[in-house]
């Protein structure tokens, strides 16, 4: 399936690009925002691209080659936000862009092992320099370990029944494939039907859980928000896209606190220490709208919010 880039025209009216300004795009992806967000900074801008996966940042690469001299590639994942940032050269930056999605390759090439729908390893790692693989988690996580992830993560309520059955049949055989796990799980929890039709895969939400652990995508999301305050100026722009309600909720959260922070022990002394470091630029999650879930169906459940820094802390 050809990459689409989700709320397109939402992403370049909340980041407000301006002539020589600085973005940060932390999940480059295949370049299709990124390609927007350069015209938009001018021939004096530059964009800074965090890219953990080096098939994605190659093909990043050929896509945005006209803008080359424009862009600061760090194949890297954005947990080291800070750290890369100011090692290359860079003391704040005039916005940041996360789109927490999956790229197109992850789930249309089955040797990534990300989509049960296509037959391929137990994988998932997102950098396949690391060393955890989903086949790591699935036969070798204790039964108690898969019942937290699959709850936590995957927000099953079959957690616990799926995770006994699992250490139950890898006592006899392991699990290899995507489509043999998948297929595990599904006799397990066939697939429910109403008026409308079937209903998802009830693999899904198994596979979104073991993609989070494999990659620690909540761990990296919030040790990257932590450094935002510290690498944006007063008056620089956040835009995030989550995809599951625990990335959104995290988003949310975070921002909640910077609005209405709260001051312990000598800083509650000064007059302005509740004032909002940031303000929300989104009253509510700007969601897409049916014609762009129509032609690009991932897109269903993408929300954005968008954040301005308004005084340093």
């Amino acid at each position: 399936m050809e990459h689409i880039s989700v709320l397109k025209e939402d992403v370049q009216k909340y980041l407000d690009l301006k002539d020589g300004e600085v973005l940060v795009d932390v999940t480059l992806g295949l370049g299709g925002h990124a390609r927007d967000s350069v015209e938009n900074l001018g021939s004096k801008g530059t964009l800074i691209a965090f890219e953990q996966d080096e098939r994605n940042l190659e093909e990043a690469q050929k896509r945005l080659k006209v803008y080359e001299k424009q862009i600061v590639y760090i194949h890297d994942n954005f947990r080291h936000l800070k750290t890369r940032i100011t090692g290359s050269g860079f003391e704040e930056v005039d916005a940041i862009f996360f789109d927490l999605g999956l790229s197109s390759p992850h789930v249309d090439e089955e040797d990534r092992g990300f989509s049960f729908n296509k037959d391929g390893p137990l994988d998932m790692r997102f950098d396949p320099r690391g060393k955890l693989t989903a086949a790591d988690v699935v036969n070798g996580y204790e039964e108690k370990e898969l019942v937290r992830i699959f709850f936590e993560y995957g927000e099953e309520k079959m957690s616990r029944k799926i995770a006994g059955r699992i250490v139950e049949r890898r006592a006899d055989k392991i699990f290899s494939s995507t489509v043999e796990l998948a297929e595990f799980i599904e006799s397990i929890m066939p697939r429910k039907r109403s008026k409308k039709g079937s209903s998802g895969h009830p693999a899904t939400r198994i596979f979104q859980a073991l993609r989070i652990e494999v990659n620690d995508e909540l761990g990296a999301l919030s040790a990257a928000l932590e450094q935002i305050t510290d690498i944006l100026r007063v008056g620089g722009r956040v835009v995030a896209i989550s995809y599951h309600s625990l990335e959104d909720r995290l988003v949310k959260k975070f921002f909640k606190k910077l609005e209405q922070p709260k001051a312990e022990g000598e800083d509650a002394i000064y007059r302005n220490f509740n004032d909002p470091i940031f303000k929300s630029l989104t009253k509510k999650p700007v969601v897409p709208v049916e014609e762009e879930i129509e032609g690009n169906p991932r897109s269903r459940s993408a929300k954005l919010r968008a954040y301005v820094k308004v005084r340093e802390p």
